[in-house]
């Protein structure tokens, strides 16, 4: 069985980067990304981007988890700074 603390942190790396939802949402609801800088959004990305690797190898399960829905909703987030980038296209 999973020590308590294990499991808690494990929540955690799932809840966390539920907080990109949001500003996904957000972006989506103003249709525009223009305060959001193109380099910290880009540079997060390319960040776990890079972690993605080594959460295929590890056996850290709190590590897995957390590498892989941070990099698919921040994906989104990133995704969503491109689309709007410039506010709603006519």
């Amino acid at each position: 069985m999973a020590h308590t603390l294990e499991l808690i942190a494990l929540a955690a790396s799932i809840i966390m980067p539920l907080w990109n939802i949001p500003l996904i949402v957000r972006i989506y609801t103003r249709r525009s990304s223009s305060d959001l800088s193109l380099p910290w959004a880009w540079g997060v990305w390319v960040c776990m981007l890079f972690m993605v690797p080594w959460a295929v190898l590890t056996h850290d399960v709190v590590l897995k988890v957390f590498s892989w829905v941070n990099f698919i909703l921040f994906s989104g987030v990133v995704f969503s700074v491109m689309k709007f980038r410039n506010g709603e296209k006519a």
